[in-house]
This record gives C-alpha cells, sequence and structure tokens, in this order.
C-alpha cells in the first residue's frame, strides 16, 4: 500500500498517520476561520450578480458525485423552462483565463467536466480560475440566462450564492477531520442553513444531515465515435460484453465505483485506475487488448482515430435524484425566481 492509499483509508476510519497530520490540521482549520471573518468584517467581500447562482459542491475531496447532480439539475431547470449556465475552474485544464466552451473546446482547453457537461446539457458554460469573471463572461455572452450552476465553488466565498446543494456519496464526512489529518475541506456542521438542500449519491444516508438519495446506475454502452456523434448507449450493447475479455479503466477520484457497477452487469473485467483528470496524452491501454470500457469523463479526452484496432465503448450514468429532491428545488426557485 502506497502512503496516499494509506492516506486515503484513514481519512475514513482513523489511524496513526491520520492522527499525525492533526496540527496541520489545526492550522488549516485556523486559516479557514480567519478568512471567514475577513470575509465578516468587510476586508473581503463577497461580489454580486444578476441572476440567483446554484452552487453544487461538497465539503469531501474527492469524487463525490457533482458533476451527475449538475447535470441532473440542469434538466431539471430546463422542464421548468429556465434558462441555465453553468460556471467551473476547469480542474485539469491548461491556463487560469476565461474561456467560454464550445463543442469545437478540448478538454485541455475546457477541462474534462465542464466539457462534458456543455457537451450532456448544451447550455453555455464558462470556466475560470475566478468563477465571478467566469460568470459576468458567460451572462455576456448569453444575456437570456436565469440562473447560473456552479459546478464546485463551495469554499469560493467570493462567488455569491442563492443555494447550495451539498453532495456526499457513500463516505459522508470520512473521519470528521480537516486537510490533511482527514478528508473535509471545511469544518462540518449538524445543521443545514437556509439556503442549502442535501443530495445522498449513496444507498443510504451518510451524514446525520437530512436529504434526498439518488439512484445511479449504467444505462448503457456506445462505440466511442458513436458518442462523439451523440448516438445513446444502449444496455444491449453493455449486455453483448459480457463473456469477452474486457479492459475498464476510469480517471477519476473513486474509480472502483465504476468497476463495481460494471461487475453488476455481469461483466469480466480488467481494471486500471488512473489519476483523476488523466489527460490521455498517450493510450494506456495495450493494442491486444480488443474492448476498452470507459467513462464519459475520460471519452471527452479521447478522439476514436487515436484507437486504432480497439473497440473502445463509452460507458453512461443513469443518475436520478429522490422526488423529494426535485421538490425541494421547486420551493427554493419559487423564493429565486418569483413570477
Amino acid at each position: 500500500m502506497t502512503l496516499a492509499d494509506r492516506l486515503q483509508r484513514e481519512w475514513i476510519a482513523g489511524g496513526p498517520l491520520s492522527q499525525l497530520l492533526r496540527p496541520l490540521s489545526a492550522l488549516y482549520g485556523g486559516l479557514l476561520a480567519l478568512r471567514r471573518l475577513f470575509y465578516r468584517w468587510g476586508w473581503l467581500k463577497t461580489e454580486r450578480l444578476p441572476v440567483p447562482v446554484i452552487v453544487v459542491g461538497n465539503w469531501i475531496v474527492g469524487g463525490a458525485g457533482k458533476t451527475p447532480t449538475t447535470l441532473s439539475l440542469l434538466t431539471m431547470l430546463k422542464a421548468r423552462g429556465i434558462r441555465a449556465g453553468v460556471i467551473s475552474r476547469g480542474y485539469g485544464r491548461e491556463g487560469d483565463e476565461v474561456r467560454l466552451v464550445s463543442r469545437a473546446s478540448s478538454a485541455r482547453e475546457a477541462g474534462d467536466e465542464p466539457l462534458l457537461i456543455h457537451l450532456r446539457s448544451g447550455v453555455p458554460v464558462a470556466v475560470g480560475r475566478d468563477r465571478v469573471a467566469a460568470a459576468r463572461a458567460l451572462l455576456a455572452a448569453s444575456p437570456d440566462t436565469q440562473v447560473l450552476v456552479s459546478d464546485d465553488g463551495l469554499q469560493h466565498w467570493r462567488l455569491p450564492r442563492s443555494l447550495a446543494v451539498l453532495v456526499f456519496d457513500e463516505r459522508g464526512i470520512g473521519n470528521g477531520r480537516l486537510l490533511p489529518a482527514g478528508p473535509l475541506r471545511q469544518s462540518p456542521r449538524d445543521e443545514l442553513l437556509a439556503d442549502e438542500i442535501v443530495l445522498y449519491n449513496a444507498a443510504r444516508p451518510s451524514t446525520a444531515l437530512p436529504g434526498a438519495l439518488a439512484r445511479r446506475r449504467l444505462s448503457g454502452a456506445v462505440r466511442l465515435d458513436h458518442w462523439w456523434t451523440g448516438e445513446p448507449a444502449t444496455l444491449d450493447a453493455l449486455h453483448a460484453l459480457r463473456g469477452r475479455p474486457v479492459l475498464a479503466l476510469a480517471g477519476m477520484a473513486q474509480p472502483q465505483r465504476f468497476f463495481a457497477m460494471l461487475r453488476e452487469q455481469g461483466l469480466a473485467i480488467e481494471t486500471l485506475a488512473l489519476p483523476d483528470h488523466h489527460d490521455f496524452a498517450d493510450l494506456p491501454w495495450p493494442a491486444s487488448m480488443p474492448d476498452v470500457v470507459l467513462t464519459e469523463k475520460d471519452a471527452v479526452k479521447i478522439d476514436p482515430a487515436r484507437c486504432g484496432t480497439n473497440r473502445v465503448w463509452v460507458v453512461t450514468l443513469d443518475f436520478q435524484p429522490e422526488h423529494a429532491f426535485e421538490q425541494q428545488l421547486a420551493e427554493h426557485l419559487a423564493r429565486l425566481l418569483p413570477t
């Protein structure tokens, strides 16, 4: 087990390494508290924007399900006739400048998750280290936007927020400690604020906070070249991979979740876990592997022309929040966008 693997494990259950790092967590917590005081005293200021901002974020590091939650949220807003746009830092991209995302953008320019969100939803997306500047650029380019959704940014206090969607997976708050002794990016609370709702990307609630559950399952597979042209994935294509040698890879924070879902569908897979936001500058699979399956987050970084004789399949996720989540969202939207 590597040091990183050991730390990841102790972030959930605790242990001597986590205990050793507690002084650094105390320092990190002190810096967070001081920064909050600066905002409270007005030395640092939260900016103003002309439209409401919904922030989708989490307290814990790693992939808790922010991007599928953002996509579900966009679907709900569209169903209500609300024109939305998305802002994001665009982790893993080159440069920090503000950029509007288009279908012609590359993941290297836009970031894998913002590009995926734009391709899947069709809504305007802007990326930038300065999320407020990204928001203003998006609103200038798409002035009919009624709501902005921030993919991550919960700890970006300069960005105004009208509603925060807190996403938790089965890890909950882990060992309850701040970085680096634990996985928390901010101190946990036992109660929600009035402008917060919780969605659990898990089979059951993983904290004491009230919230709705999200059902996640694989919806099917589609060849990479067909995925790029918009062809939908099907369960028949996914199930056709049963009984065949398949390499499953994932460049994400929690790859084992994806691998487990493939096995639940009856696939016998070899696995390759890659770093989160892996750039795929070199294809990581052998030319002798006939079938390769990967996530949409990985697919946005791979040109089908590079794949040679390998059959590369994109496996898509069906992510459905409970109706209770949609009801809570509707109540907040009535407050934010009165008719």
